[in-house]
């Protein structure tokens, strides 16, 4: 008996939505290999070089969760047990509505950690998005916008608190000084704190 195909959903009919706010969700996925080297799974689309992390809708006949591990399926093809406790909530907006207040046009959501358990041979959205694991080092430097750059160190502080004291320490050598990185896309995204553990991203 052939495996069941795997596709990926398409439209916004089941589009959850917060006021105006077009709700997503999104993973960093990560493993640990033998030696205790941390790596993160990124993903690439068309006539780009840079990459990101998997992110999409959030609909209505799932939790945040599913979709995010959805997400993760259909864009890099694996499965994996995600934390539910969020690396953070970040508002998207496009380059054209940077200067505007209102929340037409904009989308809003949590990213989590998923540690990859499963990686498939074929997966639903393969034809638009490959898949690369790399250092936390190299992911800085490839990450298309701030947020995931923010959203990868929240995940290295919460490794370095991992009970492996050699996983600790490559989350703390992997680590960069912040403003260098960040600074690299600073005429793209602009970030403001909304609380202490939120931040909205304007990419």
């Amino acid at each position: 008996m052939a495996p069941e195909k795997l596709v990926a959903r398409k439209g916004r009919l089941r589009q959850r939505y917060d006021n105006e706010y077009r709700l997503v969700a999104g993973c960093v996925p990560y493993r640990v290999d033998i030696d205790g080297q941390l790596e993160v799974l990124m993903v690439s689309t068309p006539s780009r070089d840079d990459l990101v992390f998997p992110k999409g809708g959030w609909e209505d006949d799932e939790d945040v969760y599913e979709a995010a591990c959805r997400e993760a399926l259909e864009e890099a093809g694996v499965r994996g047990t995600i934390n539910r406790d969020s690396l953070g909530l970040w508002v998207f907006r496009s380059k054209s509505s940077q200067s505007s207040n209102s929340p037409r046009g904009a989308c809003k959501g949590h990213v989590f950690a998923l540690e990859v358990t499963e990686e498939l041979e074929q997966w639903p959205e393969q034809d638009t998005h490959g898949r690369r694991w790399v250092s936390p080092t190299d992911a800085y430097g490839l990450c298309r916008y701030d947020w995931m750059r923010e959203a990868l160190t929240a995940l290295l502080d919460r490794s370095s608190t991992w009970t492996s004291p050699v996983v600790a320490a490559v989350a703390v050598a992997e680590s960069p000084a912040a403003p260098d990185q960040l600074n690299e896309h600073a005429g793209m995204c602009m970030n403001m704190m909304l609380a202490a553990d939120r931040a909205v991203a304007l990419c």
